[in-house]
């Protein structure tokens, strides 16, 4: 017995040279998720808000629409400012995004609480907003008319001949609401995990702002549509009036 103990190995177990020990904060995937949550705050966030408040110019008329367009796509390297802050970050945080859902799994039939079905809608929000601003952005920015060349005077235009079709407002509406929760849901998850909300009740009360913004994203949206939809044709450039 004595011979059996003393041939037990006490010396501490090694690690491998090369293989770094996890510890938590530190690693790839912690600065990947951390730049991911950050991403859809700034720049996609942000732009997403300039954008919808941009668009609401259409309730005020062809004219005030396709100035707006104007001024934007008029900006000092419009295309560097596109690619290095609208383009990029979107891909990035749409791919890395799929790619955790992906590697994650979904249990709201086991676990149908709360926190589980926010994070459920999260997802499939994020799903159906990339597919809503992937077409958006390919049929606004690179089919018809180029707006960057100066045809920004028919980019009203553009959207109403769109908009006469009911499923593409449908589209729109669907892609609106899913863009606005993704969004508002985003914010808060990035709240808690930046640290910026401590404690239950101040993350409860911080998801009813967070709820609101999400309401007034979606009134934005849907008050944008009707700027097109109710405009008349004998308004609208390229149509061919009787």
């Amino acid at each position: 017995m004595a011979s059996s103990a003393s041939s037990i190995d006490t010396s501490p177990a090694r690690i491998q040279k090369g293989v770094a020990p996890l510890r938590a904060g530190q690693g790839y995937s912690f600065l990947l998720r951390r730049l991911h949550s950050l991403s859809g705050i700034v720049p996609i966030g942000a732009f997403l808000v300039e954008h919808f408040i941009s668009n609401s110019e259409a309730v005020n008329g062809v004219q005030a629409y396709n100035d707006q367009v104007k001024f934007l796509t008029s900006l000092p390297f419009v295309h560097v400012l596109e690619w290095v802050f609208i383009f990029i970050p979107i891909l990035f945080h749409a791919l890395y995004g799929i790619y955790i859902w992906y590697r994650g799994e979904s249990n709201v039939g086991e676990y149908p609480w709360t926190g589980n079905w926010l994070y459920t809608s999260q997802r499939w929000t994020g799903i159906i907003a990339f597919i809503y601003i992937v077409y958006h952005t390919y049929n606004m920015r690179f089919t018809g008319v180029h707006l960057m060349g100066g045809g920004y005077q028919y980019a009203f235009s553009k959207v109403w001949f769109d908009f006469q079709s009911p499923w593409t407002v449908a589209f729109y509406v669907v892609g609106i609401v899913a863009a606005s929760w993704h969004f508002s849901y985003g914010v808060w998850l990035f709240a808690a995990k930046w640290g910026l909300t401590v404690g239950a009740n101040a993350r409860r009360k911080f998801g009813f702002v967070c709820a609101g913004l999400a309401v007034l994203l979606v009134g934005i949206g849907l008050w944008t549509i009707t700027g097109f939809t109710r405009t008349p044709a004998d308004q609208v450039p390229w149509v061919e009036h009787d």
